[in-house]
């Protein structure tokens, strides 16, 4: 017989189970990427009223050592600093605080690095530092206590850079991150393309910050030996609403709607002008990413594109973006914010309720989405010229230049895609074309003086790839090669090879 179904699940007791020490190492595995832990830790610094953020990679010649966060905000004393590091510490977070979890400094540091260090001082008292130990933190929630000789040198070496009379210090050593051998220009290349993806990262979703006269975040690169600063990089606001004029006169345009439990909500509908080239619309991953909805929490973007199971993102509306500041809802009955701040989830409500959006013209969200789409097929008709259709891009090539090949180009759905593929080739030769398999084969030799070292994966060289590419469409479109296409390659074979040569002429020297 089935006992009467029980709404309310009754109880007999409470026991207090404390979480195992091994719950760090879950606290570490929390999938942060590199550019979104370092944010978390910046937020901390917007939270303690920092003008200044200094991002600090040091180097000990060819080897990378240590990553350090610095800020001019009010510091901790001894007592803050030990909820700031507790797991799962409170202090009490105001409502228009950028943290939340009471996790973020902890997750985010040691998903990077095995080892975390926080020095802090305030007007009235002296640097006071703890540190994580990874290995430490997992045998029973072990915290170092800094000695405060070395804490106060720690604030006298950035003193005015940009500590004042108050500040914070993060230190990450045993960075996972970094390469593990720095020869060969590897520390370099690594240098340059990590400042690079972290100054988008941050101008993007800190731009509200970034546009204000009295916050700035600097990244800068030392040697730890002599001195020598290498690098010196401000970063720059990357709004994604900053277009020179609106892609349709009617927008932007304040839609507005009542969402169950959160109450009244406005979405800011932008439509982009077609075809722009701007950093603002093209810099940080492919542009049908990144339609869609922009949340942001306390002035802090913390998803950038997506539409929320509202519906599936298309190509045809990448030039529709709407910004939205998330409402107070404490309970997540219907936003929830993600840990590593990147990802709205919304419930069923949120996607019903923009359905019944409205602006002041008496407009539906719909005739928004319509209107974006038109803009766009408009553009693509207005541009005088049809693109020829290519073949789909495959194996070998890097996804974000594959989206963007389709994003550009009409795609041959039916036919195979072509694939990349290095090979052992005579060395007159840059490249030989399998046209059967539709696989361009690349010569192994010149591998190193294209990618400016021995090290490679599938989707290495993206350059040389997709300017090989669009060279050899027709080679891969025709059953056979004509006389001016043999001589064409004939050609490039000679330029290319030439060109391989030179780089590994450069290498040597």
């Amino acid at each position: 017989m089935v006992s009467a179904w029980q709404f309310e699940i009754p109880t007999a007791g409470s026991k207090r189970l404390p979480p195992d020490a091994r719950y760090v190492e879950a606290l570490s595995s929390q999938g942060y990427g590199f550019e979104a832990a370092i944010a978390d830790l910046v937020d901390n610094s917007i939270d303690a009223g920092a003008q200044n953020v200094v991002i600090h990679f040091l180097r000990d010649g060819e080897q990378l050592v240590s990553l350090v966060i610095v800020d001019d905000g009010k510091g901790m004393d001894e007592g803050e600093l030990d909820i700031a590091m507790t797991v799962g510490g409170r202090r009490g977070y105001d409502k228009r605080a950028l943290g939340m979890f009471g996790t973020g400094l902890k997750s985010a540091s040691l998903s990077h690095a095995n080892s975390v260090t926080v020095v802090s001082r305030t007007k009235r008292t002296r640097p006071v530092g703890r540190r994580w130990l990874m290995e430490r933190a997992k045998e029973g929630f072990e915290c170092d206590i800094i000695d405060p000789a070395y804490a106060q040198d720690f604030v006298d070496f950035y003193q005015g850079r940009p500590i004042a009379f108050q500040g914070t210090i993060v230190r990450w050593d045993g960075v996972k991150d970094f390469p593990k051998h720095g020869g060969g220009g590897q520390t370099d290349r690594y240098l340059h393309r990590t400042v690079n993806k972290l100054g988008l990262h941050l101008g993007l979703h800190l731009h509200r910050f970034l546009a204000r006269d009295d916050f700035h975040i600097t990244i800068s690169v030392q040697d730890v030996r002599t001195g020598v600063e290498y690098a010196n990089y401000g970063v720059e606001s990357l709004d994604p609403f900053a277009y020179p004029y609106p892609g349709d006169p009617g927008y932007p345009s304040s839609f507005t709607t009542d969402v169950p439990d959160v109450g009244p909500l406005r979405l800011e509908a932008h439509i982009w002008p077609p075809r722009s080239s701007l950093d603002e619309y093209k810099a940080f991953g492919a542009v049908v990413d990144r339609e869609g909805f922009y949340f942001y929490r306390n002035d802090r973007l913390v998803q950038a594109g997506g539409w929320n199971n509202f519906r599936q993102p298309e190509q045809h509306l990448a030039l529709a973006r709407v910004a939205v500041d998330l409402p107070d809802d404490p309970d997540g009955k219907v936003f929830r914010l993600t840990v590593k701040k990147e990802g709205v989830q919304a419930s069923p409500d949120f996607a019903g309720a923009v359905e019944k959006a409205v602006d002041a013209q008496g407009r539906t969200f719909g005739q928004y989405l319509a209107d974006a789409e038109r803009v766009y097929r408009e553009a693509r008709r207005h541009a005088g010229v049809a693109r020829k259709a290519a073949l789909p891009a495959g194996r070998g090539m890097d996804p974000q230049v594959r989206q963007a090949i389709e994003d550009e180009l009409p795609i041959l759905a039916h036919e195979e895609p072509l694939q990349f593929r290095w090979q052992k080739l005579p060395n007159d030769k840059f490249f030989e074309v399998d046209q059967e398999g539709h696989v361009l084969l690349l010569n192994q030799h010149y591998r190193a003086a294209l990618l400016g070292g021995p090290a490679g994966s599938v989707n290495d060289a993206p350059l040389v790839k997709s300017l090989m590419y669009l060279l050899m469409q027709d080679a891969f479109q025709r059953e056979r090669l004509g006389s001016r296409l043999k001589d064409n390659i004939e050609l490039w074979q000679s330029v290319l090879v030439a060109a391989a040569r030179a780089e590994l002429d450069r290498m040597a020297d």
